[in-house]
C-alpha cells in the first residue's frame, strides 16, 4: 500500500518519498525479524500453561474475563449476521456507496494551515507614493500591529530587492505570543487584525500564516495564487481588473490582491533640441544633470581604518518633492558658460505608467493572490476561481492557470486516484497468488471502504479537510484494515482444504478464533494515533488529520469487517460455486456436502440464507 506514496510525483511526490522508502524498509525489516527472531523467542520463552492452572484473580483474568465475554458476544451476534445475509450485503454495498459519496462531498485541501507563531505580511501604499511617504506609512502599521495583545515582535522593512519589487510594497514578519499565552489561532489574529489594518492611511496589510512546509516558488501577497498571461499587454491590462473584481466579488475569497502596478505617476521630459543646440547643451548634458539630482549618483568611496563608505550624490529632498523639483536644476551654456535653466530646454507632461512589468515565460502576465474564507476548503476556493474566470469571459488568447501551492493541490487530486487504485490492483495479484483464488483477494479488499466511510466520517465530524495527510493517513489504514480479511479468509481456506469443513462452518469458526488478535492489533494501531489526533503545540495542524483519519476509519471499519467479511465470504463462494463448479477453496462440489455441527455453525436445512 505505499505504492501511491513510492511514485507520487510532483513536490509531493518529493516530499513524501523519504518517508515512504523509510517505512517500507522498516515492514521488510519487521518481516525478516517476525520470521526468524520471534519463532526462537518463542520457543525458549514460552512454557505451555494448563488452562486450569491460570490464575484467577488479577489483571491477568479480568483480561481473559473481559475477552471471553466479548468472544461470547460475538459469537451470538455473528450468528444473527449469518441468519441475514442479504441484509449484512446491502450493509457492505451501502459502505461502498457511501464511500464514494463522502470522497466527492468532503471538503479538499492541500496541506493543513499551521500555526507556527509567525504571520507574514505584505503592505500595499499608493502607487504613486514616494520611499518617505511609504516609509511613514510603514511605521504607523507596525505601531498599530505592536499595540495588538498576541503580538510579540515584529520585523519590517521596505525598498526595492529580491523580494519587493516596487517602491511601494513593504515586508512584515510578524512574531506571535507563545501558543499557550494566546487564545486564538494565528488565523483568528489575521481574521482580527485584517479590517483595522484595510486602508489605514491608503495602505493595505494583507497577512498570511508562515508555514513548515510550502511549496510556493514565488512570492505573494496572500496565500494562494491565480496567473493570467497574454501575449498583448493592452488586453492584459483590460481584463485583469474585471477578473480580480470577479473574485473580490466571490464569498470563498479572502484578501484579494493583485500584482498588476498600473497606476505609477510619470513625467515624460521632451528635449528642445533646437533651443538646446543653439546655447551648446547637448542631451546627455540634461540627463546627467537629471541623473545627479535623482538618481543617486555613485561619486567616491572614503576609506577608514575599519570601515568604507560610499558617497552618493543627490539634490536635497526639499528639492525632489513633485515635478516642480525641476525649476531647480539648471545647465551650464557651452557657448559662454552663463546658468541655463533646465524648464527653458524641456517639456514635461505627467502621464501614469506601470511600476513592474511581470512575466510569466515570455509573456505579459498578471497573478492574482487570495486567502480561503473562514470554512471554505482550498478545492471550493478552486471552484470559485474557475466560476470567476467563466464570468469575466476571458478573451481565447489570454490563458489563466493556479501557480504554486493551488497548481500542487489540482495536480495531487489528478494523480491519486490513479495511483490508489494501482495499489489494489498489486494487493489484489499478491493475494490471488498466496491464496491461489480469484474471488478471495476481493473478500479480503472488501474491507476497505469500511475504513475509507470511518476516515472521511472523522475527519468531516472534527472540520478537517481531506488533505495529502489524510491521504497519507487512508493508506496506512488500508494496511492496517486489510489484516482483519487477511486473518478470517486464511483460516477459513485452511478448514475448507484441511479439514474439509463446508464454507459456512469454515468461516465462523475462523471469525471466532481470530478474534482476538484481530481486536488486539486494532486497539494497538488505534491507540498508537492518539497521540498524533489529540496532540497540540506548534506545527501540530499538520499531523492531527493524520491521527483523526486512522482513529476513524479503523473504529468503523472493526465493527462492519467482523460482521460483512464472514458474508461476504460465503457470497463469493456461492457465486463460484454457480460459475466454477466448484468452492471457492477450490475443491470440487460433491453430491451431497456433508455439514458438521461446529459450536455456533447452522445446519443448511435450518437457514435458508446459508450456502
Amino acid at each position: 500500500m505505499l505504492i501511491p506514496l513510492l511514485f507520487m510525483g510532483d513536490v509531493v511526490g518529493r516530499l513524501f518519498r523519504e518517508f515512504a522508502i523509510t517505512l517500507g524498509v522498516t515492514i521488510l525489516i519487521s518481516a525478516v525479524v517476525s520470521l526468524t527472531l520471534t519463532p526462537m523467542m518463542c520457543a525458549r520463552l514460552l512454557k505451555h500453561v494448563p488452562r486450569e492452572s491460570l490464575p484467577t484473580h488479577g489483571p491477568a483474568a479480568w483480561t481473559q474475563a473481559f475477552f471471553d465475554r466479548l468472544a461470547q458476544g460475538y459469537a451470538r451476534t455473528l450468528k444473527k449476521v449469518l441468519e441475514h445475509q442479504t441484509a449484512a450485503l446491502l450493509v457492505a454495498v451501502g459502505t461502498l456507496v457511501l464511500t464514494v459519496v463522502l470522497y466527492i462531498v468532503v471538503p479538499k485541501g492541500f496541506f493543513p494551515v499551521q500555526d507556527t507563531g509567525v504571520i507574514l505580511g505584505v503592505t500595499e501604499s499608493p502607487q504613486s507614493s514616494s520611499f518617505a511617504a511609504v516609509s511613514a506609512r510603514q511605521q504607523a502599521v507596525a505601531a498599530e500591529i505592536l499595540r495588538d495583545p498576541a503580538v510579540e515582535s515584529l520585523s519590517s522593512f521596505i525598498g526595492i530587492d529580491g523580494q519587493n519589487v516596487s517602491m511601494n510594497t513593504g515586508r512584515m514578519q510578524i512574531t506571535l505570543k507563545p501558543r499557550d499565552e494566546r487564545d486564538e489561532t494565528a488565523q483568528e489574529v489575521m481574521r482580527r487584525l485584517g479590517p483595522k489594518l484595510t486602508d489605514m492611511d491608503g495602505t493595505t496589510l494583507y497577512m498570511q500564516p508562515a508555514q513548515d512546509l510550502t511549496v510556493d516558488a514565488r512570492q505573494s501577497r496572500t496565500q494562494y495564487q491565480y496567473t493570467l498571461e497574454d501575449a498583448d499587454a493592452k488586453v492584459l491590462a483590460k481584463f485583469a481588473p474585471r477578473f480580480v473584481d470577479a473574485l473580490r466579488a466571490r464569498p470563498e475569497l479572502a484578501d484579494v490582491s493583485s500584482d498588476q502596478s498600473n497606476d505609477g505617476l510619470r513625467l515624460q521630459v521632451d528635449i528642445d533640441r533646437a533651443t538646446a543646440a543653439r546655447l551648446g547643451i547637448t542631451p546627455q548634458d540634461i540627463d546627467n544633470a537629471l541623473y545627479d539630482a535623482f538618481g543617486q549618483r555613485f561619486v567616491s568611496t572614503i576609506f577608514t581604518e575599519l570601515n568604507q563608505y560610499r558617497v552618493v550624490l543627490a539634490a536635497p529632498d526639499i528639492m525632489q518633492q513633485g515635478p516642480q523639483a525641476l525649476d531647480n536644476i539648471y545647465l551650464t551654456s557651452g557657448d559662454n558658460g552663463t546658468r541655463v535653466p533646465l524648464t527653458s530646454l524641456v517639456t514635461t507632461t505627467q502621464t501614469t505608467g506601470p511600476l513592474v512589468i511581470s512575466r510569466q515565460g515570455q509573456f505579459p502576465a498578471v497573478t492574482a493572490s487570495f486567502n480561503l474564507a473562514p470554512g471554505v476548503s482550498l478545492g471550493q476556493a478552486v471552484e470559485a476561481v474557475r466560476q470567476a474566470e467563466r464570468d469575466t469571459k476571458l478573451p481565447a488568447s489570454t490563458e489563466g492557470a493556479f501557480q504554486g501551492t493551488a497548481e500542487a493541490f489540482l495536480s495531487s487530486l489528478s494523480n491519486q486516484p490513479l495511483l490508489i487504485l494501482a495499489a489494489l490492483i498489486t494487493v489484489y495479484i499478491v493475494l490471488g497468488v498466496m491464496y491461489e483464488s480469484y474471488i478471495h483477494p476481493v473478500t479480503i479488499l472488501s474491507t476497505l471502504p469500511s475504513a475509507g466511510v470511518g476516515a472521511l466520517l472523522a475527519l468531516m465530524i472534527c472540520r478537517m479537510e481531506f488533505t495529502i495527510i489524510a491521504v497519507i493517513g487512508i493508506i496506512l489504514l488500508i494496511g492496517i484494515v486489510k489484516k482483519n480479511g487477511i486473518m478470517m479468509v486464511d483460516f477459513a481456506l485452511e478448514a475448507e482444504r484441511e479439514q474439509k469443513l463446508p464454507p459456512e462452518a469454515a468461516i465462523y469458526q475462523a471469525s471466532l478464533l481470530r478474534f482476538r488478535p484481530i481486536m488486539m492489533t486494532t486497539m494497538a494501531a488505534l491507540l498508537g494515533a492518539v497521540p498524533m489526533a489529540l496532540g497540540t503545540g506548534v506545527g501540530s495542524e499538520l499531523r492531527r488529520p493524520l491521527g483523526v483519519a486512522i482513529i476513524g476509519g479503523l473504529v468503523i471499519s472493526q465493527v462492519l469487517t467482523l460482521y460483512t467479511t464472514p458474508v461476504i465470504y460465503l457470497a463469493f463462494d456461492r457465486l463460484s460455486r454457480r460459475l466454477l463448479g466448484h468452492g471457492a477453496a477450490g475443491g470440487i462440489i460433491p453430491d451431497e456436502p456433508e455439514v458438521p455441527q461446529v459450536a455456533g455453525a447452522t445446519p443448511e436445512h435450518d437457514n435458508p440464507d446459508a450456502p
